[in-house]
């Protein structure tokens, strides 16, 4: 009897006991979770007065203070998508697009589609960050890419480089001017018809008399009358384009003198007006005793783009200067001619392999795919300006193909092939994306100007065609 008491004692102990374990437990459980549950709501809360705070900053131009706020997260802290673009559009502001870029990649998931509304002013950023490089070789790149998207939102930048201490970059932002349609108004442009170089004078010109500039006419006449060589020339094109057609007689006659920088700046500035009237001096030009100036005859007939440029374009493919064969080859794939077709064909044979590089593209240009064999086998080539070519060759075409070979030659281990690839990707197709903005990371920096050139070309070319639809 006793002994059972107290066995029976024992299991009502060992029951309690294990009933306020149990509470402990469910309780201390129930704790934990509240706590987790109120520190990730203070982490929440948190975030958002950070978010919150950052948006204020953003929004009032305090583009440093937002960069400083996002430095100063903790390590383990997981900042909000929106935060992260905030903190990535400072950056590009502050011209900080290496941190910008980091950003970018950390928001970007794979698979899914590039945010296009980031990737433009990080692109745009990435060039306009290097107009003021240390290296004049950068600032050209720079400059370049900027004179070739014309763009209206970089006008001070534009005007700035019209100060720069590189000729090439004076002369490009001139060019960059004309094209983001800033000429007409521009002061500065047409305090650069004053510039102590010629080259500066003649984009000036050129941009202003684009534009159709009518109040430079006297300054035009005057540099057409007292000067001589290529800036009297390029003052008479300005001058045809603002309506003194009889200029044209001029540039014609200049075709012919003994200097050859006239001639050839005389055959480009009629390859650029196409007039009628032009052809039969462009193609007795491609006969001239001086190499470059048949080049330069061959190339302004495939501007020119007339298909009575046939026949002595045909004379400059036979040509005994591989130049002037590879300049013709492109020039015939120009005109848009199938017929030429054969033609092409015969160069793929050239022992120039630059030659043949170019009759590539003239056959690509001609929709001609079988040329892809060729550009595949000189994108292999030992030599780096060789395999530049074929990059060259291969921006002729929106093929599959071409994509996937331009992608490899912008993996090159030398920079000449990587930057001529990165151009290329310009006129790919929307697939090219993804490999551009690999680009923005190359070690080169003209490599990344040239990436985002080309990524803010297709990111055009993609809005424009949505829009049109």
């Amino acid at each position: 009897m006793v002994v059972r008491f107290n066995r029976t004692n024992r299991h009502l102990l060992s029951y309690r006991r294990q009933n306020r374990m149990s509470t402990v437990i469910i309780w201390g459980a129930l704790v934990l979770s509240l706590f987790t549950e109120l520190t990730f709501a203070a982490s929440r809360s948190s975030s958002a007065t950070v978010e919150s705070k950052a948006a204020a900053l953003f929004k009032a131009g305090d583009y440093p203070a937002v960069a400083t706020l996002f430095k100063t997260l903790p390590p383990d802290a997981t900042p909000s998508k929106t935060l992260l673009r905030l903190a990535l559009l400072s950056y590009v502001r502050l011209g900080r697009t290496d941190e910008a870029l980091t950003i970018y990649t950390k928001l970007h998931q794979p698979g899914v589609s590039h945010d296009y509304s980031l990737l433009r002013p990080l692109a745009l950023g990435m060039i306009t960050g290097h107009v003021r490089d240390r290296h004049e070789h950068v600032r050209i790149a720079a400059y370049s890419a900027l004179s070739e998207l014309g763009l209206p939102e970089t006008a001070a930048l534009l005007e700035d480089g019209l100060l720069d201490p590189s000729v090439v970059v004076r002369a490009r932002a001139a060019e960059a001017i004309g094209k983001a349609g800033l000429a007409a108004k521009s002061g500065a442009l047409r305090r650069a018809l004053r510039d102590e170089m010629p080259t500066v004078r003649i984009a000036a010109m050129t941009a202003l008399g684009d534009a159709n500039a009518s109040d430079i006419r006297q300054q035009l006449l005057d540099v057409a009358r007292t000067e001589d060589g290529p800036e009297a020339v390029f003052a008479d094109a300005a001058l045809v384009n603002l309506g003194l057609s009889e200029k044209l007689d001029t540039i014609k006659s200049a075709a012919t003198l003994p200097d050859a920088e006239s001639r050839m700046a005389a055959l480009g500035a009629l390859g650029r007006l196409k007039h009628s009237g032009s052809l039969a001096v462009l193609s007795q030009a491609v006969y001239d005793p001086d190499p470059s100036v048949r080049a330069f005859a061959a190339g302004a007939l495939g501007e020119f783009g007339s298909p009575g440029g046939v026949a002595p374009l045909t004379h400059a493919i036979g040509d005994e200067v591989g130049m002037v064969r590879g300049v013709a080859a492109t020039s015939l794939g120009r005109l848009g001619i199938k017929e030429n077709r054969p033609l092409l064909l015969a160069l793929t044979r050239d022992p120039n392999p630059h030659v043949r590089a170019s009759a590539a593209e003239g056959l690509l240009r001609l929709g001609d795919t079988s040329a892809m064999a060729l550009a595949s086998d000189l994108a292999r080539h030992p030599d780096p300006s060789i395999r530049s070519a074929a990059a060259q060759a291969l921006s002729a075409s929106s093929d599959e193909q071409a994509l996937t070979l331009l992608h490899t030659l912008i993996q090159d281990q030398q920079p000449l092939p990587r930057l001529m690839a990165a151009k290329a990707l310009r006129k790919s197709r929307a697939e090219a994306v993804p490999i551009l903005v690999k680009g923005l990371h190359d070690s080169d920096e003209a490599v990344r100007i040239a990436s985002a050139h080309s990524l803010l070309h297709q990111i055009t070319q993609q809005s424009s065609g949505k829009r049109r639809r």
